[in-house]
């Protein structure tokens, strides 16, 4: 599989102040959501996925649909690993094709981290792969991530370039009050962007990310709830504070993850409902992608990727 150079992506990102949305998937449908709304959007897109979706789908499963998925694509694709735990695990994302890695060392000492990340970036460099660390923590759960609120700390802005300058990351993911799944706040949503505008002080022009950034569409979970589905209280990140972080400062990646997962399983719960006599898994599937795809392309523009493709 031809790899897709993120740097370059990044590169016209921060130029052009927009942010590429990294979508995961778990299986074929969802990532044919993600990349044909790429394609409808013109807009470049990360396909992002996690060590556990790895090991749901197989690595050779994820390596041929992302390969067929950029043969049929008219942007840049790219293929990144999502929270790696170790270098092992980022070493064979590397080696089976990967773009791009994440090594997520935020929860070791500040120099364990370092260290650890140092060791994959200069292993991914050999194959001009793209690896993003993560400094600070995020509260939340999501897949192997798991984070209490009490654990979760800002990215201190000091270290942030400590930690660029001695790792040579290519990416570094910050906390700034995000967090992982779809329970966000329970306060009136905020991000700290006097700690992040330090950050960017410090690294101009870098390419920053922003895990746990869905923002838990009201609609979804209402179709959810009202067909047999248990969210009551979900909270997520508003579209206009992510448009703020992606137009007017250096974020130019941010992920998406729980907004997918509720629009794809709010759909099926509603379809079935309807349909109870449908058992065609492809009837079962195509109004789950198609509702996914909506909540993408709004992703897509909210982040002002639009036509950058």
């Amino acid at each position: 599989m031809e790899r897709t150079d993120l740097k370059h992506v990044y590169s016209k990102a921060i130029k052009e102040k927009f942010a590429i949305g990294a979508f995961n998937f778990v299986n074929m449908e969802s990532l044919k959501a993600i990349v044909e709304s790429a394609n409808d959007s013109s807009s470049p897109v990360i396909v992002a996925v996690s060590e556990s979706a790895i090991e749901y789908m197989g690595m050779e499963y994820v390596i041929n649909l992302v390969s067929a998925s950029k043969k049929n694509s008219h942007v840049p694709v790219v293929l990144h690993l999502d929270h790696g735990s170790s270098f092992e695990v980022c070493k064979k994302c590397i080696d089976a094709g990967f773009d791009s890695v994440m090594i997520d060392a935020s929860g070791l000492p500040f120099e364990e981290n370092v260290k650890l990340t140092k060791s994959v970036v200069l292993y991914a460099k050999k194959f001009n792969v793209c690896v993003e660390g993560e400094l600070g923590r995020l509260a939340g759960i999501e897949d192997k991530v798991n984070v209490s609120e009490s654990n979760s700390f800002y990215t201190d802005p000091l270290e942030a370039k400590k930690f660029v300058l001695e790792t040579g990351v290519d990416s570094l993911a910050v906390a700034i009050g995000t967090s992982h799944g779809a329970f966000k706040f329970s306060h009136e949503p905020r991000l700290a962007f006097d700690v992040l505008e330090k950050i960017e002080n410090l690294l101009p022009n870098f390419p920053l990310v922003l895990h746990g950034s869905s923002s838990i569409d009201s609609f979804d979970v209402e179709m959810l709830n009202k067909f047999g589905g248990q969210m009551e209280g979900a909270k997520g990140v508003p579209y206009e504070i992510l448009e703020k972080a992606s137009r007017f400062h250096n974020i130019c990646k941010i992920n998406v993850d729980s907004d997918l997962r509720i629009a794809y399983t709010a759909s099926i719960r509603k379809f079935l409902f309807e349909n109870p006599k449908v058992f065609d898994v492809r009837k079962i599937f195509k109004p789950a992608k198609e509702q996914m795809k909506i909540r993408i392309k709004e992703k897509i523009k909210c982040f002002g990727s639009l036509n950058r493709g």
